[in-house]
């Protein structure tokens, strides 16, 4: 008797000790771009206020993109954006009346390997207590326009959804 309620015991230790199956991993922004040198050049020429007129990706008809863990990519296009050039920060603003609104303080710098790199803060927190953040490439970059260009992965292919920006008339 002694040996079966030693045999249940240990039986039931075993298998309260199980640790349990950890769920798979959510990917995260990348957040380890080089920021050893900016390109003030291109910083400065994005100072003042910008919107989003379009976002572009092959198949954009049929597939939905969650641009920067935020909105569908669709809900991008009217946003406007605030960048100031001195310190780095700016604001985020989705007013697409299709979408939920979402407002945001950012901070941003492009590098001299042309990254944009842009971290979205929640509301109290400042810059350096966010560890990850999004790199796009920059290109057609002009006194009032400019495109930021995302990389992500599609059937095993890696496609580019370009952000196209346009200095705001305000």
């Amino acid at each position: 008797m002694r040996k079966i309620l030693l045999l249940c015991s240990m039986a039931i230790l075993v298998f309260a000790c199980k640790s349990a199956p950890t769920p798979p991993a959510t990917p995260q922004p990348v957040s380890n771009a080089p920021m050893t040198k900016l390109d003030k050049t291109s910083q400065v020429g994005m100072k003042g206020n910008w919107e989003i007129t379009k976002v572009v990706y092959p198949g954009s008809d049929y597939i939905k993109v969650n641009s920067f863990n935020l909105a569908d990519s669709k809900c991008f296009i009217g946003s406007t954006w605030k960048f100031i050039s001195n310190n780095n920060k700016g604001t985020m603003t989705l007013n697409n009346s299709n979408c939920t609104a979402f407002t945001s303080d950012i901070t941003w710098y492009v590098n001299k390997e042309g990254q944009f790199v842009l971290k979205i803060l929640d509301e109290g927190l400042k810059s350096k207590k966010v560890k990850t953040g999004f790199v796009l490439g920059v290109r057609n970059q002009s006194e009032n326009e400019f495109q930021l260009v995302d990389k992500i992965n599609v059937g095993g292919k890696d496609t580019d959804v370009v952000y196209q920006f346009q200095r705001a008339t305000n």
